[in-house]
């Protein structure tokens, strides 16, 4: 009963022990884990909707896997090499632990090691690759651990895709595609067993540098292969007769896509809270809207140093261009030659000039449709409105002229006229509508001719001009389409967002004298032949007199919305544009002409169904060669014909008037013809002169010479 008693307590004792000590091991490996080391670093990469990768943002360059996707032959080359019991303990293979102390003994210190793949994970993720007894201890406590929170396949998927496979590549299938350019599941045994070969020392294995060690290595997994079962003598034969037949991943060099990145990543922090980091450690994939045809078109237009008048090589540029309809930024430059990170120019402020007019002007003021139309009269002369004196461009004036032509031939003294009349808060509240937030001290009248506290980025512009292209409705731009998170679920998706600003009647009214403008107005710079509207804008040198700080160009087709600067970064006596708006005009349109050549745009604008179509202006004819004869039978017998040469616009309406007294007396008209009948007497004798008349202004023009009807003596006098 004795024994029993002591055996009992000498069992009680061990399994305590035993106990105590796996309690002891459990909190030592809890302590040596960093949870946040499990989750890896990953790359983030960049794409297109059609798949292509333009950008990769990493710290540990790491596509991650999910071990499912992995195939069984993959798997099968890296527990076979590598733990071949994998399956079996839990967590540290005792056998190897005993054989490699006895040799540790032998040599009188660390030679061998007996690291199973979850001690090679624990020691790779918390711990130094230092051959100690101390770290051994905590690779051995940790990967006790490890076994008790994951699963074989969790361990042996983070295994996996933590392992370093040199030249930078981090991950089971970063490495299959930068060693032969295909996913893990693609990968013949030889392949699988060839990356297998590299955990043990990825450097000296490397197959780039060393290829005869690889080649020897990955034969040396395949037999191992064998040996576990994995693989039958045949196949291991068959596949050892293979080359390595590496097929290496080319980077592409692709400079013109940094600007759009470096967009994107801005973007995914303002919208998605998604800093830089959090990208180059999350291991996300990003769609984007880019259109690489339009941004590479773009982007070797603007290495053309003709296309930029400036007194130096410093000259630098940039554009941007979405998708009318939906507001996807389809490209972006930031700069003529940049980089990523540097200054990005499509998100500085500027002042717009001449661009800033119908938003800020003729559009508001096209919404009060009772008082102001396309063919509305309004002055143009010089003026002093509140001590704010404005004068044209070319210091010409016509004393009056229409909303239509004012914005044609982009006329100051009309703009600012014009915003006097309806109010600077009636045309802010227009501008925030468009997302444009002026500053506290933006109150006078320079806000129409973009005269700007901060100024207004190029999307911005883009933006505000989408409403004119999108019958009246502003569309908000963005680069970012999707995101998905290491796990391919989709965490993040866009849709287009629209906000009304004007009427659709408006906004087609615009498009119509903008399509104009560019035809020939001030934005008739360049050649493209197809349907195009836009606005010119530019602005005074502040030290240079005569010359160009900012040059501007904004302009849609029914596709898209497109914005480009011109100018300096910093502005001073020796930095300057020699040329103006004539000059980011015609780049727009040179690369306008070489999309249409891959893609045809629309020929023309088409009229929205809910809307009239707004005419063209109508030019009145100076009328020449007036002749009066009488014409003698029909019904009145004799009557009198009045005839000129007049215009080939049928709209033209012919006032006909007659000198009676002193008093003109007008007798009749005629639109679109150029012969007026008049019942005639025979014993009178009468002058007469015609006067060519817009229907749409409402007004005559220069009166023609006067003509004499006489039955006894015809005559013609030249006179006004």
């Amino acid at each position: 009963m004795r024994k029993l008693k002591r055996y009992f307590i000498f069992l009680i004792s061990i399994l305590l022990f035993c106990f105590i000590g796996y309690g002891a091991i459990w909190v030592g490996g809890s302590l040596v884990v960093d949870k946040e080391k499990l989750s890896l670093d990953g790359t983030t990469t960049i794409e297109t909707t059609n798949g292509e990768i333009i950008g990769k943002l990493y710290n540990e360059n790491r596509i991650y896997i999910s071990i499912d996707e992995i195939p069984e032959h993959v798997k099968d080359a890296f527990v076979s090499i590598e733990d071949r019991r994998f399956y079996d303990h839990f967590g540290v293979d005792l056998k190897s632990v005993i054989r490699a102390v006895y040799k540790d003994i032998l040599a009188m210190g660390k030679v061998e090691g007996a690291s199973t793949l979850t001690q090679q994970l624990a020691k790779n993720l918390f711990l130094y690759n230092d051959k100690t007894w101390s770290r051994k201890a905590k690779e051995v406590m940790a990967a006790i651990y490890l076994e008790q929170q994951f699963t074989k396949d969790e361990l042996l998927e983070l295994y996996l895709n933590q392992l370093y496979f040199g030249k930078g590549v981090y991950g089971l299938e970063t490495a299959s595609h930068f060693f032969f350019s295909k996913s893990v599941s693609d990968l013949t045994f030889a392949e699988g067993a060839m990356l297998a070969g590299l955990a043990k020392a990825p450097n000296g294995y490397s197959p780039i540098d060393y290829p005869d060690k690889a080649l020897k290595r990955r034969n040396i997994v395949l037999q191992s292969m064998e040996d576990a079962g994995k693989i039958s003598h045949e196949v291991r034969l068959k596949e050892q007769s293979t080359a390595l037949d590496l097929n290496l991943q080319k980077e592409k060099e692709e400079p013109w896509n940094d600007s759009y990145m470096d967009l994107v990543v801005k973007e995914a922090e303002e919208k998605y809270k998604l800093s830089l980091d959090d990208l180059e450690r999350g291991g996300y994939r990003i769609v984007v809207n880019l259109d690489n045809n339009i941004q590479k078109v773009a982007y070797k237009k603007f290495q053309d140093s003709d296309y930029f008048p400036g007194n130096n090589d410093e000259v630098e540029g940039t554009f941007v261009m979405m998708e009318a309809k939906s507001g996807k930024i389809v490209a972006t430059l930031g700069g003529r030659n940049y980089q990523f990170g540097n200054l990005d120019r499509v998100l500085v402020k500027r002042q717009p000039g001449s661009t800033f007019k119908p938003l800020a002007v003729y559009g508001p003021a096209m919404m009060k449709e009772d008082a102001y139309s396309a063919f509305t009269l309004i002055p143009d002369q010089q003026m002093d409105i509140h001590d704010y004196e404005v004068s044209n461009a070319d210091d010409t004036y016509a004393n009056i002229t229409t909303v239509y032509d004012a914005i044609v031939q982009s006329k100051n003294t009309s703009a600012v006229w014009l915003l006097n009349e309806i109010g600077v808060d009636y045309s802010k509240t227009y501008l925030e509508k468009m997302g444009i937030q002026l500053d506290n001290d933006d109150k006078g009248l320079a806000i129409a001719l973009g005269g700007l506290t901060r100024g207004v980025t190029p999307i911005q512009l883009m933006e505000g001009y989408s409403a004119f292209a999108n019958e009246g409705k502003m569309v908000k731009s963005y680069t970012i389409d999707r995101i998905y998170d290491r796990y391919d679920k989709v965490v993040y998706e866009e849709e287009s967002r629209k906000t009304k600003v004007f009427s659709p009647q408006v906004a087609w009214d615009m498009t119509k004298i903008l399509s104009t403008t560019v035809k020939k107005g001030t934005g008739s710079a360049g050649e493209y032949k197809k349907a195009l509207a836009g606005k010119t804008g530019s602005t005074e040198h502040p030290y240079v007199e005569g010359q160009t700080k900012d040059a501007w160009f904004v302009g849609y087709t029914p596709e898209y919305v497109s914005v480009l600067w011109m100018g300096y970064d910093q502005s001073d006596e020796n930095h300057y544009l020699t040329g103006g708006s004539s000059y980011p005009t015609a780049l727009t349109k040179s690369i306008l002409t070489e999309l249409d050549k891959e893609n045809s745009l629309s020929k023309d604008f088409i009229k929205p169904s809910n809307v009239k179509d707004l005419p063209e202006p109508i030019l009145l004819p100076e009328i020449e060669n007036i002749r009066a004869e009488l014409e003698f039978g029909g019904v009145s017998f004799v009557r009198g014909k009045i005839s000129w040469n007049g215009s080939q616009d049928k709209r033209v309406v012919y006032r006909i008037y007659r000198e009676k007294d002193g008093i003109d007396e007008r007798v009749g008209e005629v639109t679109g013809k150029d012969e007026f009948y008049i019942n005639f007497n025979l014993f009178h004798s009468n002058n007469y002169y015609v006067v060519p008349y817009d229907p749409l202004t409402k007004l005559e023009g220069v009166r023609s010479d006067t003509v004499n009807l006489s039955y006894l003596k015809p005559s013609r006098e030249q006179r006004r």
